[in-house]
């Protein structure tokens, strides 16, 4: 810096220099306010998001008394006073650009976060609500964050002050365990999408709807009963989730059919595969098919494979199924078995 200025000398008088020093970032600061207001505000204009207009507005007027307080700094050092001077008017410029800065940073990221959450909130159902949380949070860390820069410009010792934030926050992490695993859980699911709001999916424990919001610390899950299930994030996280929206909306139903010995293999495998092309949940690409299966104890098992539009009509396209075949079949003459056993008696 003492070079610096040393070779910036224009007049013998430190004051002119020092004027002069402050004039002369006075006019930077203005050519950068422009360059930021016009050239940089009109590259926003080819992009959609207003983000960038909003972030150049939180740097807009940071970077105008930024560069104007470095040219204090230099005009200072011009003048040459005591040490002492220089510690304490650094100090306070230097102080005032990490205040200006942390102000700037916390705009950007309620900015950065009020955009991430309406753009995912969409998608996922995440509530808006949540929002003046994740700014809280995101300032207090900024605070924090700026508060650390300001004294080691005061050179004063932080290290028993990271140290007590260090163990404090070992205790919170302690005791709110639980919360930081659903937390955590929750960004996973943000970040691998296993599911989406909408999709039908199946837990470990057998239970089965449609996922209606996908929050931070908890899943929302509606059953076919209109029960609302709420499933903690860390339990989805390390749990088996059977997704039947995905990659397609259909999904395959299976009808298990038992028919007695005797019966026409070749009638029941056309009357299922009418029985299914004629049910309105069904779709006819991919087609139908039936399976012969295995001889079974008192009947001939059959399967009925067909696919339906998509996994919340599942119940109803088998129940409808399952009614049309039994209706069919005593039509037919087709008979329908029930277990049987033959006992033969020998006398002595």
């Amino acid at each position: 810096m003492t070079r610096l200025i040393e070779s910036l000398n224009i007049s013998a008088s430190p004051y002119i220099n020092a004027t002069l020093s402050i004039i002369a970032f006075i006019a930077i600061a203005k050519i950068a306010d422009l360059f930021v207001d016009k050239v940089l505000r009109k590259c926003t204009r080819f992009t959609k998001s207003e983000i960038d207009d909003k972030i150049i507005d939180a740097i807009h007027r940071p970077v105008y008394l930024t560069i104007i307080l470095i040219g204090i700094v230099f005009a200072l050092a011009y003048l040459k006073p005591s040490p002492k001077v220089i510690f304490y008017a650094d100090g306070i410029l230097y102080s005032m650009m990490a205040l200006i800065w942390t102000t700037a940073a916390i705009r950007i990221s309620n900015t950065a976060i009020e955009h991430s959450v309406h753009k995912v909130s969409d998608v996922t159902g995440l509530s808006k609500d949540i929002i003046p949380l994740i700014e809280n949070v995101s300032m207090i860390a900024i605070i924090i964050a700026g508060l650390m820069v300001v004294l080691s410009i005061w050179r004063l010792n932080i290290t028993p002050l990271v140290a007590s934030a260090g163990i404090a926050g070992a205790g919170i992490a302690i005791a709110a365990k639980d919360t930081i695993a659903n937390f955590f859980g929750g960004i996973s699911v943000f970040v691998d999408k296993p599911f989406k709001i909408g999709d039908f999916i199946v837990l470990d424990k057998g239970e089965r709807g449609e996922v209606v919001a996908i929050g931070i610390r908890s899943t929302r899950i509606k059953t076919l009963d209109d029960i609302m299930i709420t499933v903690p994030n860390a339990i989805i996280a390390s749990s088996k989730i059977i997704n039947e929206s995905i990659p397609t909306l259909n999904l395959r139903i299976r009808v298990p059919v038992k028919v007695a010995y005797g019966s026409d293999i070749d009638l029941v495998e056309k009357t299922l595969i009418e029985i299914a092309m004629q049910n309105e949940n069904v779709i006819n690409d991919p087609a139908p098919g039936v399976f012969f299966g295995e001889f079974g104890d008192s009947s001939l098992n059959i399967e009925l494979l067909c696919w339906v539009r998509e996994p919340a009509v599942k119940l109803r396209a088998v129940d409808e199924i399952n009614k049309t075949i039994y209706k069919k079949f005593s039509e037919m003459g087709i008979k329908i078995p029930y277990p049987q056993r033959d006992v033969h008696i020998y006398q002595g």
